[in-house]
């Protein structure tokens, strides 16, 4: 016979109904739109901006992450799930280890975790985040390294580090506010340098051309004259608000009306 099936305790379950695809599209894009504001404008960013972006509503935004934390926690545990997907798909659909690791590194450099992570740091505990991923992303990107080089396709003595922490490097926008237009193929260039020489001694050069902005003598001239340029305007224009700021507030204190309070 079968149990009878308990009403009130379904309703007091802490499941919740399953999402919506549209709602499930929104949150999506929320938690896409949070990670590019957090790498340009920090985790206290205006929600309204990040709202804008996504192309919600701020009570859409609000309704799925209902305070500033929970947006926090959500973009850390996003990237790091995906983080663990493109992993579990590159060893999946490449059958050349050298591939899917190169792969990997490339889908992990876009996640931007350089930027987004360090951001948000001191936010969460590590427990918070792991316990909402399914599975630690360290496990299937060691096990792609560990397969291309059982197989003699990358050098030995390169570690775990070597590929999360470079891609971490890569994944920083350049000084001035990440106002180069091309930083993401740049980086994505210089990753392919990288991977190039975790390859042992011997080994065949790849053949297929660098992408990317190939950035000479004479384009990092123009570049750095414009990044200085850019960095010297925000800081000219965070000089004249806080001018501005502090204008106003004696402004402010001027205007306070005289309560007699020093009179004798």
């Amino acid at each position: 016979m079968s149990t009878p099936i308990d009403a009130d305790a379904l309703a007091d379950s802490p499941v919740p109904p399953p999402m919506r695809a549209d709602a499930w599209r929104n949150r999506e894009q929320i938690l896409r739109a949070a990670r590019e504001v957090f790498v340009d404008q920090g985790p206290d960013a205006p929600l309204d901006e990040i709202a804008r972006r996504a192309g919600v509503g701020i009570a859409t935004l609000y309704r799925r992450f209902p305070q500033r934390v929970d947006l926090h926690r959500g973009v850390a545990i996003d990237v790091l799930t995906a983080l663990g997907e493109a992993a579990h798909r590159a060893a999946a659909e490449e059958d050349d280890p050298y591939l899917a690791l190169r792969r990997f590194m490339h889908a992990a450099l876009d996640l931007k975790l350089g930027s987004v992570m360090p951001a948000l740091l001191g936010r969460f505990s590590v427990h918070e985040i792991l316990d909402g991923i399914p599975g630690d992303a360290v496990d299937p990107i060691d096990a792609l390294l560990l397969r291309a080089q059982a197989q003699g396709l990358i050098r030995l003595d390169v570690v775990f580090g070597d590929i999360t922490l470079m891609i971490i490097r890569l994944s920083r926008p350049l000084p001035g506010g990440g106002r180069f237009a091309a930083d993401d193929a740049l980086a994505h260039r210089q990753l392919d340098v990288y991977i190039d020489g975790l390859r042992p001694t011997g080994t065949p050069r790849p053949t297929t051309p660098l992408g990317g902005p190939a950035v000479d003598a004479v384009a990092f001239k123009r570049l750095r004259e414009r990044v200085i340029a850019d960095a010297r305007e925000a800081h000219e224009a965070r000089d004249a608000r806080e001018a501005r700021d502090a204008h106003g507030a004696r402004d402010v204190h001027d205007a306070r009306p005289d309560d007699g309070s020093d009179a004798h």
